[in-house]
């Protein structure tokens, strides 16, 4: 009869090391820099990717209509024109979600009246 209170004492506490331990678990690393790197890559890709597909209409109808530089400088505008689009699309969706999550940059509170 002894032993029953002692295994629950026990028992009780290995729950607490146990609940102890995982508050105090490493969690995985996560650096920041690397997230805003695959950003950085993706809006890079994207206007590339704008351009490319603008240099390919153009020539393409030029080679078709025989009028080489005409369509070819218009539609590599307008691919950058379509890249630049998209990127500001991906830093709104951006903003948004560092927003939402708060974890937003704040500026550093400056004094208004320095008199120094």
């Amino acid at each position: 009869m002894t032993e029953d209170p002692h295994q629950r004492r026990l028992s009780q506490l290995e729950e607490r090391i146990n609940r102890v331990k995982a508050a105090q678990a490493p969690r995985p690393h996560v650096e920041e820099h690397y997230s805003q790197a695959n950003m950085a890559w993706r809006m890079v890709i994207e206007l590339v990717a704008g351009l490319g597909i603008g240099f390919g209409m153009g020539y393409g109808l030029d080679a078709v209509f025989g009028t080489m530089p005409l369509f070819l400088v218009l539609f590599v505008l307008l691919g950058f024109a379509a890249g630049v689009r998209v990127m500001m699309r991906t830093a709104r969706e951006t903003a948004g979600q560092a927003t939402a999550q708060g974890t937003e940059e704040k500026a550093p509170d400056v004094p208004a009246g320095n008199n120094d």
